[in-house]
């Protein structure tokens, strides 16, 4: 429904699955029986013309609109919720930050207040990063003033198109993209001296940077730190791997470059979007609320009402993010975030990177700085994925789980000596206190009232005792209206141990989530909804993000 497909010249392919099914997938994603061994397929673009979408009228929504701010929308209340975010209060860990690598090892001493989720590896928190990045961009609302929905524009498109990967496509983006032998890929470039300290002296791989060290990207928030950077790379390189998987099929020799692209950016967007189906959301939420949404449709995002959508400026309809969603409900990742992290097993013989996740006490002018913030390019800022994601060995570590406390660096960004690419750079350094803060600006009702409006269960103010000495404008008791991004963190906490989303938060980010890839014209859900991912992986006819990130190259063995 977002965009009306553009069609492209027929593109040859023979890809093994697809010749074992006997189908085309035609312009309107019906399928017809094959003629013989080569299997034809009209290429869907979803290359759209991001700049046309970027425009006053792609701004956000509300899911519950009739529905009170949680506390008056007044500086007093703000004040109220930086303290309730501030360095020591509720929501800090008070992780203890003396060494990197006990923090790891030996959390019930480093970590005490913030537990680890056995059900989720780390590198699941920087995945659903780099999701919400492809989906909104808040670039404008102000801190510190009531803010309109409906008058903030969203710099993302609302799809899980990877516009924050391919920009406005190789014409409208050159930058990021280069042909080589017919095949449009996008730029990657090898890191100076990450062989010799790379395990087997294997080759490592940085986004394209400027001579200043800026990245050259769709989307500059995937260089905030050193995690998401380095995911970006490997959808670079999964591109790039696409592309010549295709090109190697015996039918496509004489594919045009625009069609080879088209083809390949499909692969990579709908196998990208089965993991978020059947791999992340399942995770976050549970099968059982995955399920539920895919098969009853939604209940309290309707994609379909006029009220949720824009008009392009091509006469087309887009989805508007309800803002319940991109303040508070997805930012639950904030809590799954650990203070440190190995980023990589270094080289053959020697010792591993571990550096914590950010250290603003680091000069922020040093090439190569002990944590793991980005914009920096240095022989040893690579990840090596297997700690990050299980394939199937024992050096996979987990992520924290989803509750009420945030790692201790997470209260002190990087910024109060200088800015640090993708970090806000206005003062407010903790990021549960930002978080907070919007809550007030956008009238964001309380958990409590939207718990009542779903016909679940509320948290009662026995389960928020913490909160009880909070009592701002208006009398408001925050054990009983409860700023919806804390009501989250704290509902998961309670009512599912920490090791997933609960109610409130799990049918917010469900029913997002579903509501965005239906509503999307040129998602496998909508094309073909029957497809199964046809790229090779560890089990056939599915993938997973091991996969993705072993197809791409990214994954050289220890």
């Amino acid at each position: 429904m977002t965009r009306k497909p553009t069609l492209l010249p027929l593109l040859a392919l023979t890809l093994a699955a697809q010749v074992a099914q006997a189908q085309t997938l035609d312009a309107t994603g019906t399928t017809a029986a094959a003629t013989d061994s080569t299997t034809t397929l009209l290429s869907v673009s979803i290359d759209p013309n991001v700049a046309a979408l970027r425009q006053s009228t792609n701004t956000f929504t509300r899911m519950f609109r009739n529905l009170p701010p949680f506390a008056p929308q007044t500086d007093s209340v703000r004040t109220a919720m930086k303290q309730l975010g501030a360095v020591g209060g509720v929501l800090d860990a008070k992780d203890v930050l003396t060494d990197p690598i006990k923090s790891i090892t030996d959390p019930a001493n480093f970590s005490p207040n913030n537990a680890d989720n056995p059900n989720m590896t780390a590198g699941v928190t920087f995945f659903g990063q780099f999701l919400d990045h492809d989906i909104t961009l808040d670039k404008n609302s102000p801190l510190n003033r009531v803010s309109s929905p409906s008058r903030t524009i969203n710099f993302r498109t609302a799809a899980f198109d990877l516009d924050s990967v391919y920009g406005n496509g190789p014409a409208g983006s050159p930058e990021l993209y280069q042909t080589i032998n017919g095949r449009i890929k996008f730029k990657v470039e090898r890191i100076p001296g990450a062989e010799a300290v790379s395990r087997n002296g294997a080759p490592r791989y940085d986004l394209p940077r400027a001579a200043d060290g800026t990245a050259i990207m769709a989307e500059g928030r995937n260089d905030e730190n050193a995690i998401v950077s380095q995911f970006h790379v490997a959808m670079l390189r999964f591109h790039n791997a696409v592309t010549d998987y295709l090109a190697a099929q015996p039918g496509n020799a004489n594919a045009k470059p625009a069609a080879l692209f088209a083809a390949a950016r499909r692969y990579v967007t709908w196998h990208y979007q089965w993991i978020i189906v059947n791999e992340f959301l399942p995770l976050t939420i549970g099968q059982d609320r995955v399920t539920n949404i895919l098969t009853n449709g939604t209940r309290f995002f309707n994609a379909q009402d006029p009220a949720n959508q824009y008009v392009t400026a091509d006469g087309n309809r887009n989805i508007l993010l309800p803002i319940e969603f991109s303040v508070a409900a997805y930012r639950f990742g904030h809590s799954q975030v650990r203070p440190s992290y190995r980023l990589n097993f270094g080289p053959t013989g020697g010792s591993p990177f571990f550096a914590f996740i950010f250290d603003d006490n680091l000069d922020p002018t040093d090439p190569d700085p002990a944590d793991l913030r980005g914009g920096k390019r240095a022989p040893r800022r690579f990840v090596d994925w297997q700690t990050f994601f299980n394939f199937g060995d024992t050096n996979f570590r987990p992520n924290k789980r989803i509750d009420s406390h945030l790692s201790s660096p997470l209260m002190v960004l990087p910024g109060s000596k200088a800015a640090s690419p993708g970090l806000p750079a206005d003062g407010l350094q903790s990021l549960a206190s930002r978080n907070l803060v919007r809550h007030v600006n956008f009238g964001l009702p309380s958990g409590q009232d939207i718990a009542y409006r779903m016909g679940v269960t509320a948290l009662t103010p026995a389960e928020l005792p913490e909160l009880a000495s909070y009592v701002v404008d208006g009398g408001v008791r925050l054990d009983q209206s409860t700023p919806l991004w804390y009501y989250i963190l704290k509902e998961a906490e309670v009512k599912e141990s920490g090791l997933r989303m609960g109610d409130v938060g799990g049918n917010i980010v469900g029913e997002v989530f579903v509501g965005l890839l239906k509503a999307d014209s040129a998602s496998y859900i909508s094309v073909r909804p029957g497809w199964k991912p046809t790229l090779p992986s560890a089990t056939p006819g599915t993938f997973k993000i091991t996969d993705l990130l072993k197809f791409a190259g990214a994954v050289p063995p220890l």
